[in-house]
């Protein structure tokens, strides 16, 4: 690994991130040297053209974490190892023919999804939410609506019932927060999955868990169970904060003014905005170089790490040569990955329904929405990872609960 090598975390992640990937871009080129928590040396690919070739091609460029020569200098303790999993049984880590396979069970689950339940699931738990809030005349809406709707919807297309769903909300939020409360919410979330298993073989039901069960790929409960974790997990906070990005970029941005006032076109082109401008999803460790190759004029080497810079490909300026200009209706972002290991269409179809009705169901039912604080003094969470508001403070008129 180069001397030069740049530390994938502090607070610039934070505060500018879209100027420290164009200086990384600049200082290193289009596959830049890092070090992750504890000196452990990867590669941050956020060249487009780049981090196409290796979403593109899994043989090269594995999903296969087994494959990493950094493992024999990994502490039991590492706090990355929740997102850089080793042995762990998921679709994460399953390459080849039996990803496919899996990657199909998923696809199907979700795919009988009714459309219509859906949006009706999404709305119903959004102006709960908004009935708790709604006669106050100000909230945050991340803590007190875009944490708390995603995996309520969830839940319930899996088959939770809706009394188990705010128990699940606390243990996936106190998981994904990483910190001393993050493996009793990941106790809770696979006790809750294993026991809603059980029930399901024993009666099924017209629900994802049900259909999952009912494939004839041959996967066992384990498998079905951590696959499930993973879905909730990707499915609960990047749509969260695709809401809550959405919506600071409605009350910050003269652009999208008139959203706020009942145009909904702009609700798509805010949220399509986001994916490229602010994406949720930052960072995503990674793949692992089956063999020694050459990447962007770097020297890979078998086994090293590259992560998958899917804010710098968004931006790489070869891509977005005019980035003031608004991308319109162009999807050719990385927000949702590329190739095989892509977030599944069907779970991107249901993503975007809960967001597109969680913002909807704000501006319907707060007409007079305004930021309480200055623009700048919103913060995000310091991950390099994933990029989201600690809070969005807001004002309305109160108005009566339903």
């Amino acid at each position: 690994m180069t001397p030069e090598a740049v530390p994938l975390g502090g607070p610039r992640f934070q505060t500018e991130p879209a100027r420290l990937y164009r200086e990384m871009r600049r200082d290193h080129g289009a596959v830049t040297p890092v070090v992750l928590d504890g000196d452990v040396p990867a590669w941050l690919v956020l060249g487009y053209r780049e981090l196409h070739q290796v979403t593109g091609d899994p043989v090269l460029f594995s999903r296969d974490s087994e494959l990493w020569n950094q493992w024999d200098l990994i502490p039991d303790d590492w706090p990355l190892l929740p997102m850089i999993g080793r042995k762990q049984p998921s679709i994460l880590y399953t390459v080849g023919e039996r990803h496919r396979e899996r990657a199909g069970m998923i696809s199907d689950a979700l795919e009988a999804v009714d459309p219509f339940v859906l949006r009706g699931h999404a709305e119903r738990f959004a102006d709960e939410l908004i009935d708790g809030l709604c006669t106050s005349g100000e909230a945050d809406l991340i803590g007190q609506y875009a944490m708390l709707l995603p995996v309520r919807v969830l839940a319930r297309l899996y088959g939770f019932s809706d009394e188990e769903g705010p128990g699940l909300v606390t243990a996936l939020n106190d998981m994904i927060d990483g910190r001393d409360r993050a493996i009793a919410g990941q106790q809770h979330l696979a006790s809750s999955m294993a026991r809603l298993l059980g029930d399901r073989r024993a009666d099924p039901a017209d629900d994802v868990v049900s259909r999952m069960l009912q494939d004839t790929s041959g996967f066992t409960d384990e498998e079905i169970m951590q696959d499930l974790m993973v879905m909730m997990a990707a499915g609960h906070q990047p749509t969260a904060d695709w809401i809550g990005n959405s919506l600071r970029l409605m009350l910050t941005d003269d652009r999208f003014a008139a959203s706020l006032f009942g145009g909904r076109n702009s609700v798509a082109e805010a949220m399509n905005e986001v994916l490229w401008e602010d994406t949720p999803s930052q960072n995503i460790a990674g793949r692992w170089a089956s063999r020694d190759t050459r990447l962007g004029g770097r020297r890979i080497r078998a086994g090293d790490l590259l992560i998958l810079g899917l804010q710098g490909a968004n931006s790489d300026p070869q891509v977005r040569t005019d980035a003031s200009a608004l991308t319109g209706g162009n999807n050719a972002h990385f927000s949702f990955g590329h190739g095989e290991h892509r977030c599944p269409f069907p779970a991107q179809e249901v993503a975007e329904v809960i967001a597109r009705t969680g913002i909807e169901v704000v501006l319907d039912r707060l007409p007079d929405i305004d930021l309480a604080v200055p623009a700048d003094a919103l913060t995000r969470r310091p991950s390099p990872w994933l990029r989201g508001l600690t809070a969005l403070p807001v004002r309305f008129t109160p108005v009566p609960a339903h």
